[in-house]
């Protein structure tokens, strides 16, 4: 009994030493904007994970963000290359196709059968888009349902918002170039592992685990618009689609 109950005072000591730690560095982040007296930037973004204009939009922002660290310091979800900017945006789920199939359908029928004879035109553009940020736009492989990526994406924000931005990134990089499977778990918990997160595997395994929160987000960020990705910067200025860079930048100076 007394060492069942040393390890439950560990454990909760525990979860609560990671939760001080979290809430702590949330409170530096919030506090860098005004010692530094540079504006303090948030943004919240709603996107799907089979969405390349997401994707495509995210390689914009951190590009708007990078072009504009001397201007402002921004509530992200990771820092900033040259470490002067503590950087926080936060990332919220949104269902393209709700009721796609999990065991998923290849990539270029699917797109025959949503997009008809325009899908090859469609194809084409975003293979041009992503060359443009030197990356290969693949649509070999499997799509369909993004439920589980969504719940580890919510997952992740709990282990710190830079954690999750990076594996928005890593996700993006290998639907979007590499031909994996959104709903694939050993993809999604590659993804974990790369960029630090810990519990990936044992989380995905409960397919209840997370699937309220989800939904609860979906409803509290997204459940007001029609398409994605979708960008609230400063809890009032609001974007669409996959603006270029000059464009965030210009929705910064409006917010701030």
């Amino acid at each position: 009994m007394l060492l069942i109950k040393s390890s439950l005072f560990f454990s909760l000591l525990a979860v609560a030493i990671s939760l001080y730690v979290f809430r702590y560095t949330r409170f530096m982040a919030q506090s860098a904007g005004s010692n530094s007296g540079k504006k303090l930037i948030k943004i919240d973004v709603s996107a799907d994970t089979v969405c390349p204009w997401c994707s495509v939009g995210k390689m914009n922002l951190d590009k708007a963000i990078a072009s504009s660290n001397d201007q402002f310091d921004f509530e992200v979800s990771y820092i900033s290359t040259d470490n002067k900017t503590i950087l926080q945006v936060r990332w919220h789920p949104y269902f393209l196709n709700p009721s796609a199939p999990k065991e998923g359908v290849v990539k270029k029928v699917h797109y025959r059968e949503k997009f008809g004879p325009q899908s090859e035109r469609i194809e084409a553009r975003m293979a041009e888009v992503f060359r443009g940020h030197g990356l290969d736009y693949d649509v070999d492989g499997l799509t369909g349902n993004t439920l589980d990526s969504h719940r580890l994406i919510t997952f992740a924000g709990h282990q710190g918002y830079d954690k999750q931005n990076a594996l928005v990134e890593e996700l993006h990089l290998g639907y979007f170039t590499q031909g994996k499977y959104i709903g694939d778990k050993e993809f999604l918990v590659e993804a974990a592992k790369k960029v630090g997160i810990e519990g990936a595997a044992e989380f995905l395994d409960d397919p209840n685990k997370g699937v309220q929160e989800v939904y609860a987000e979906l409803e509290k960020y997204s459940g007001h618009i029609t398409g994605v990705p979708y960008y609230v910067i400063n809890g009032k200025n609001k974007l669409s689609g996959g603006q270029p860079p000059e464009v965030f930048v210009r929705a910064f100076q409006a917010a701030a």
